[in-house]
Order: C-alpha cells, then sequence, then structure tokens
C-alpha cells in the first residue's frame, strides 16, 4: 500500500476547473517531484493533499493517506492530522513564520497542539528538532527570532516545524525558489537525509527541473490542471514521451546566442566603493558600531557590455546596486556613469539618473495596480527634460511595447491582465522607454517559469542588437549569468573576490569561493529526451 494515493482526483472553484482527473502514488521514503509552469495546479494539488482548499472548492476522486480517506474526513479530525501525519513547508520561510514569536516557541508549538506534555519537553524536542536541522544550542538559541537569522536558517526553521511529529507526509512547495545556490544546496542536501532517515515520503513542489533531476526518484509533470506525464527520474529524463514535458526540459537547458560586440569605452566606472551601516551595538568606546556591507570595490562596465554579478544572500549585492542607482550613499570610493558621478559630494546627482534604470525581481510588486500600462511605463518621462507629448507620446509608448513582444492595444490594460512573463516584458519596456545607456537587472528571471525565462533571455539578447543594450545582470542563478553575461563578478562578504570573462570563470575559477558558488549549482544531465 503506498503511503499517498491520489486517485482521479477533480477540483473546481466556484465553478472553475482547476484540477482534472489527478493521479499518482508517493511510498514511504521516496521522494516524487511535481513540476510545471505557473498555473498548472502544482500547489492546488498540494493543498488538495492537505485539504487546505478555499471556500467554494468542489472535489472529486480520493486523496488517500495509508488506508484513510481524507477527503471524508471532518476539519476536526484534519487539523489532528496537519503536522502530525503530513507536514508542509512553504516557498517564503518569513511569511511563514510569526516575526513576534521566537523560533523556539513556534517549533515547541506544534508539539504542545498535538501532544500532551509540558512546555519545558516541547522547548527540549525543540531543540533537538532544530539541531537536526542544522541549528544547533546555544549557536542557535530558542530565544532568537526570524528576523535575526538568514534566509536559509528561517528555512530550516520551518522545516523543523514541519517534522517535529515525525509525520509520514512532507510536502515542500519551492523551498528554495529565493536562495543562493549554496543554501539551496544545503536545503535540499536536509530533506533527502529526513526523508532517508525517517522513511517519509516527499513531495517536492518546483519549477527548478535540475533541483527535480538531482533529487526526485520519480517526476510527475502537469500542465493545465492535468498530469501529462510521470516515472521514474532517469527514465524520464532519457525518454521522455510527452511534447510538453520535452519543451519544458528543452526550455531549462535553453542557451541565449549574444551578439558579438567590440567594448571599448568606459560606461560605469566604480572605484574603491564603500558603504557601511550603523549597528545599534555600541563599540568598547561607548560609540555606535557599523557594518561594512560593501568594501573596496571596483570593477568597470563598458558601452555595449553584459557585465554579470553574482554571489550568496547578504554578499552585498543588493547594497551595492542600491549604491551604483544613486539610492544609498558611499563613504568612500567613486562611481562615474557616462563620465558624470552617481554622487555629488553624499547627494545623488539627479542629473545622470535618465541614463540608467532598473528591472526588479517581481514585476508585479514593482507596478501601482490601479494604473494603465500606458501611465506605467511612461513613468521613466519625469528624468527628461522635455518629456513627449500627445501623438508623440503616444508613438513611444507604442514602440517600447513593440520592442519588447507586446502590442500597442497592451497600454490601455492593466498590470493584472497579463501574466507573470508579460509584466516582466513591460517592467523592460518601461526601463526602455526613456533608451538609458545602462539596466540593471536585480534578479529579474528568478521566479519566473523555464519557458517564461528563456523567452525573456532571448528578449534581451535581441535588446542587445537593435539597442546596443549595456546591463549590469545581478542573479544567485549561475546557469542565467553564463548564459547571458560577457563577463562576470564574484561577490563575497563586502568584496569583489574574482572577475573575468563569463566562460573563463566558470570553466576555470581561480578563487575557492567561485568554485564552491559553481560546484553547489544543480545542472541538468544530458537530455536525449528533450528535443521537440
Amino acid at each position: 500500500m503506498s503511503l499517498l494515493s491520489i486517485q482521479n482526483l477533480t477540483l473546481s472553484i466556484h465553478s472553475f476547473d482547476i484540477l482534472h482527473d489527478v493521479s499518482f502514488n508517493i511510498d514511504a521514503g521516496e521522494i516524487v517531484a511535481i513540476t510545471g509552469e505557473s498555473g498548472s495546479g502544482k500547489s492546488m494539488t498540494a493543498l488538495a493533499a492537505m485539504q487546505l482548499l478555499p471556500q467554494g472548492a468542489q472535489t472529486t476522486g480520493r486523496v488517500m493517506l495509508g488506508d484513510d480517506d481524507l477527503t471524508q474526513r471532518s476539519e476536526a479530525e484534519l487539523c489532528a492530522m496537519r503536522g502530525n501525519d503530513i507536514g508542509m513547508v512553504f516557498q517564503e520561510p518569513m511569511t511563514a513564520l510569526n516575526p513576534v514569536k521566537t523560533i523556539g516557541d513556534q517549533v515547541a508549538e506544534t508539539i504542545l497542539i498535538h501532544e500532551k506534555t509540558t512546555k519545558a519537553e516541547a522547548h527540549k524536542r525543540a531543540a533537538d528538532t532544530l539541531t537536526r536541522v542544522g541549528l544547533p544550542q546555544p549557536r542557535f538559541p530558542l530565544s532568537r527570532f526570524p528576523h535575526e537569522l538568514s534566509g536559509g536558517q528561517r528555512q530550516r526553521v520551518v522545516i523543523a516545524m514541519a517534522i517535529a511529529l515525525r509525520p509520514r507526509l512532507l510536502i515542500a512547495d519551492e523551498p528554495t525558489t529565493a536562495l543562493d545556490v549554496t543554501t539551496q544546496a544545503q536545503i535540499l542536501e536536509l530533506l533527502v537525509k529526513l526523508a532517508r532517515e525517517d522513511g517519509m515520503g516527499l513531495m517536492m513542489i518546483t519549477h527548478d527541473l535540475a533541483v527535480v533531476a538531482a533529487m526526485a526518484d520519480r517526476i510527475i509533470v502537469m500542465r493545465k490542471g492535468e498530469v501529462v506525464e510521470q516515472g521514474d527520474t532517469a527514465r524520464l529524463l532519457h525518454d521522455m514521451q510527452h511534447p510538453y514535458t520535452k519543451m519544458l526540459f528543452a526550455a531549462s537547458s535553453h542557451e541565449v546566442t549574444l551578439p558579438d560586440i567590440t567594448a571599448t569605452e568606459p560606461l560605469l566606472e566604480v572605484k574603491n566603493v564603500c558603504r557601511d551601516y550603523r549597528t545599534p551595538r555600541k563599540t568598547l568606546f561607548g560609540k555606535p558600531g557599523s557594518f561594512r556591507a560593501v568594501n573596496n570595490v571596483s570593477f568597470e562596465l563598458k558601452r555595449g557590455e553584459r557585465l554579470g554579478l553574482v554571489g550568496e544572500s547578504g554578499c552585498g549585492k543588493s547594497t551595492l546596486t542600491r549604491a551604483l542607482l544613486g539610492l544609498e550613499p558611499i563613504e568612500e570610493g567613486s562611481i562615474t556613469l557616462c563620465g558624470e558621478p552617481v554622487f555629488t559630494g553624499t547627494k545623488p546627482n539627479l542629473a545622470v539618473r535618465r541614463h540608467m534604470q532598473v528591472v526588479f525581481q517581481d514585476p508585479y510588486g514593482s507596478f501601482n495596480p490601479r494604473h494603465r500600462v500606458s501611465r506605467q511605463i511612461t513613468e521613466p518621462f519625469h528624468l527628461l527634460d522635455t518629456p513627449p507629448t500627445g501623438a508623440e507620446r503616444q508613438q513611444v509608448i507604442d514602440e517600447a511595447l513593440i520592442a519588447v513582444g507586446l502590442t500597442p492595444a497592451d497600454a490601455d490594460k492593466y498590470i493584472h491582465e497579463f501574466s507573470g512573463g508579460q509584466r516582466q516584458r513591460i517592467a523592460i519596456a518601461r526601463a526602455l522607454i526613456i533608451r538609458p545607456d545602462l539596466i540593471l537587472f536585480d534578479e529579474a528571471v528568478s521566479a519566473l517559469d523555464v519557458s517564461v525565462r528563456a523567452q525573456i533571455l532571448d528578449l534581451l539578447a535581441e535588446l542587445c542588437e537593435t539597442h546596443n543594450l549595456s546591463y549590469l545582470f545581478i542573479s544567485h542563478d549561475l546557469s542565467v549569468v553564463r548564459t547571458i553575461t560577457d563577463r562576470v563578478l564574484v561577490m563575497k562578504s563586502g568584496e569583489i573576490v574574482e572577475q573575468g570573462q563569463t566562460e573563463d570563470v566558470f570553466t576555470n575559477p581561480q578563487h575557492p569561493y567561485t568554485k564552491t558558488l559553481i560546484e553547489a549549482a544543480p545542472v541538468l544531465p544530458d537530455l536525449k529526451g528533450a528535443t521537440t
């Protein structure tokens, strides 16, 4: 008998079909990955397994945990099973954790709810569980709060909460999407270890196909609420049957051909830049201390060049990005764009702002949902001395949308009417509309599906040729950086530890940290079946 057996599960919400005839099994100790694009039904399948469905949901079929049909259980009975028999690890640990409760209280809470035990005993077991997931006492005391931990450490706390009672089934919904490669590798290794040691079934939901290939025993591919293909990982990777599966894996290993450039003229010059943050703790002399987030960073980006910046979370990438944009002052050094200083003293030089734009990670969060696309993408016009008006303004809007593969008619729509990939295209149109000399892409494709990501990367390659685009591409996804950049900078603890031609750095890294990053990144094997 399988640990989890989902049989002919069909789900609709307010009469809108979400899942159709979904069937698969998970055995004890088995790791099963569910993959597919956004909207394919992955997360709703996981929620159906937990019976955590929204109002208006109607289901047919069966969800069997052992010989127990969860669809026939009352809410009170299901509450007793959640956490006890089924644990869940969510994508964003900061959202899943209570910011005003300590990590010890949050892990102990699961134990106290489901078992008759004392608070002291629950905290002792919480400490043991946190140690098991790599947060040992006293280095990580139970009294710490979530904001005092890194992203990877917070995810370990969420995993500790999910496994505190050693459930039979663990569901992990995109648990590593926002993590850098080394932290991701640690979390994945931990999940596999827990599944093997406890004989626990693991349902892993992810759109990262390299992760799927590296850790799953079996793969389930979903599209538009249906299972289109499933099978043992080794067999499926080398003998894909469904065209959608082939397309998905081909997109994941998609290579971009960048146009050749001869970059000689310096566009951006960064010399000995330092950025400090004040800390609340005082020094021995009773004065506030400081933390150096960026230390003596120097590099050059030439006109027409595509430069990558990689490093773990907390290495200083985002701080450096804000300094380049003139959003945060620097303590030492200089930043020059198009021959003009980004800062005049400690104040930003607003005249230089028109020469650069930025595309953020979350295309929805960077737009005002109340405004139409035409107003959204023309926001940079305020940087121009004489913004276009009337027919000229409309022509500029039309050209920007066409340049990113959209239509002039899209200018009258609202941002919620577009898919994630289309929203990112609109974000790029907004960055292009005043024809800047430099665009900063800050994790601009990390939240996108592999097929959408491939489209955006192709778009960037096309824009490089048609607009002589120069950009700084900041990402923790090494495979993307390798594909889309000419040169790369590697950052660690606020310093650039290695830089050079992208292919040279990836094939022959010199710094031990660079080697660690490259070794930690999951890589898809050669796929014989991923051809259309």
